[in-house]
């Protein structure tokens, strides 16, 4: 059986796996590419119940795609370890990872090695990511105004979400953002209904347990209990017995004399990972306790972290008096949203943290502007971690061309190999021109001679007129972490995708299977 090409040519069968991927890693690469860039639009994704997600999120776009093909899902999974690395630069990496792949199949066509443009690829990323490396431009602590700049076109230039990011950045410092275990996009949540703000403190997004509880706090004392808030339990069966009663009702004396311990400190917030007893309830809500259950692991941590509270367990309140002071944490203020339905503390007495929350007018937009927040919130923190690039392509390019003459220093079959990064670092350029509605070929072009005649990495495409433009002087600007590792993420996709010369159906292992011999999607028949 023969198969063909994209020209429609006819190819050799033991090139069937090879053309099978490609397709499917092209197929999930055009879904996104009309997204990039300032004039990208959105895509309408609809799930089978009719409820409709319009969003011009790369991520969420291949998260909540319908795919089969295993290759495909492939790149979906280096997109999103791309999102759970620096939290942006999704789409980047997936038409760079498409255009890699289908350069590599097509020199592979040719008669080249596949070890031969596996090398090559190999030594291209490499390269491309040293030379990325020397071209990224520091920002000058928290107050550089590159900053507000990277947030602006990551957050698809929406000037609010910009200003909320950039504050909110300043708030909470250079050195925590510099922090491993950081994420400033956690700390954004979008609402219908709300204001824009930035305030110091954390927002826990849960209803207090009893209405009877106050709706406001002043000089707050927080204990934090990842466990449920109730009397230990003893088996069912032994309440028949007249120790294991005496046992139970120990307990429930025991819990009681704890929670007046909190009662005692003074504690007036108290949240919970688990649930809480009604008995537990009504106590603390006759001491004026503001209680919220179920809490989420991530929420507790916050709001020890602010607080500077420390999380126990329900043993711990078995502690002395004294030893649970050593838990309870302090913040200024703590009061009831009633509208937005959850819990604002500010002032804490841990470490600062800042909350950012944006507005929507509707309830369809909420999750986009959240999206679009946590977008900027990432590339604003990225770029202080390790500096920034021009933007719109440009630099993309700019190291196309250095890989060029890269090329010239290789001997062998591997230089195809470094063709296919190439052609990868040229192609969001090209998209985002397209998607301008201008000639990408034309403009590419234009690009390539002006960087060279004028030794600047920083020229690109203006995607309002048309026009060559210095990219750093219009404020277009990317964070160089994001596109280190789009770079490094398509190589990876590119590399694992090559390899796969053969596709064979596994044999279903279910009590039921008898060893079906079907071909996989796009692969002749194999008789083993």
């Amino acid at each position: 059986m023969n198969f063909k090409n994209n020209n429609g040519q006819e190819v050799d069968e033991k090139f069937a796996a090879f053309l099978t991927n490609a397709n499917a890693i092209r197929a999930v690469a055009s879904a996104v590419e009309g997204t990039i860039g300032p004039k990208g639009l959105d895509i309408m994704l609809v799930d089978r119940f009719g409820e409709v997600t319009v969003t011009n999120d790369g991520v969420t776009i291949l998260k909540l795609m319908d795919i089969n093909h295993p290759a495909a899902k492939m790149l979906i999974n280096i997109a999103k370890a791309q999102q759970e690395e620096v939290g942006d630069g999704t789409t980047t990496t997936t038409i760079m990872a498409g255009a890699m792949v289908s350069e590599g199949v097509n020199q592979i066509l040719r008669g080249v090695p596949v070890a031969k443009v596996i090398e090559g690829i190999k030594h291209g990323v490499k390269k491309a990511q040293e030379i990325l490396i020397a071209k990224s431009i520091p920002v000058k602590g928290i107050d550089d105004p590159a900053l507000r700049d990277i947030a602006y076109i990551a957050g698809r230039e929406h000037e609010d979400i910009a200003e909320l990011v950039t504050q909110a950045a300043k708030l909470i410092g250079e050195e925590k953002l510099k922090e491993k275990n950081f994420k400033l996009r956690d700390i954004v949540m979008a609402r219908e209904g709300a204001e824009n703000e930035v305030f110091l403190g954390v927002i826990v997004d849960k209803e207090k347990v009893n209405k009877q509880m106050p709706r406001e706090l002043e000089d707050v004392r927080v204990l934090v209990i990842d466990d449920a808030l109730e009397p230990e339990q003893i088996e069912e069966g032994a309440l028949s017995t007249e120790s294991g009663f005496a046992r139970y009702m120990a307990l429930q004396e025991e819990f009681r004399e704890n929670l007046k311990k909190l009662i005692e400190l003074k504690v007036n917030l108290v949240l919970v990972s688990k649930g809480i007893s009604g008995e537990a309830e009504e106590m603390l809500t006759d001491a004026g306790v503001i209680a919220l259950e179920r809490v989420s692991a991530k929420d507790l941590e916050r709001v020890a972290e602010h607080t500077g509270a420390r999380i126990m367990k329900k043993a711990g309140l078995k502690k002395s008096i004294d030893e649970i002071k050593s838990y309870i944490g302090r913040a200024k203020k703590a009061y009831e949203d009633e509208k937005l339905e959850h819990l604002r503390i500010e002032g804490g007495e841990g470490k600062p943290m800042a909350t950012i929350l944006v507005g929507a007018a509707t309830a369809e937009i909420v999750g986009e502007r959240e999206r679009i927040a946590k977008d900027a919130a990432s590339s604003l923190q990225a770029a202080v971690k390790g500096g920034v690039v021009p933007g719109g392509g440009a630099v993309e390019v700019a190291v196309a061309r250095e890989l060029e003459r890269e090329r010239e220093k290789i001997k062998g079959m591997a230089s195809y190999g470094i063709d296919c990064v190439i052609a990868a670092l040229k192609r969001p350029l090209s998209q985002i021109v397209y998607n301008a509605g201008f000639n990408p070929l034309e403009k590419l072009e234009e690009v390539i001679y002006t960087q060279a005649e004028k030794g600047s990495d920083a020229i690109g495409v203006n995607c309002d007129t048309g026009e060559l433009a210095d990219m750093t002087e219009l404020g277009v600007l990317d964070p160089a972490l994001v596109k280190i590792h789009a770079i490094k993420a398509a190589g990876e996709i590119a590399q694992a995708i090559l390899r796969i010369d053969t596709i064979i159906k596994k044999r279903d292992e279910g009590p039921a299977a008898r060893g079906s011999s079907e071909p996989a999607a796009g692969v002749g028949e194999m008789d083993f």
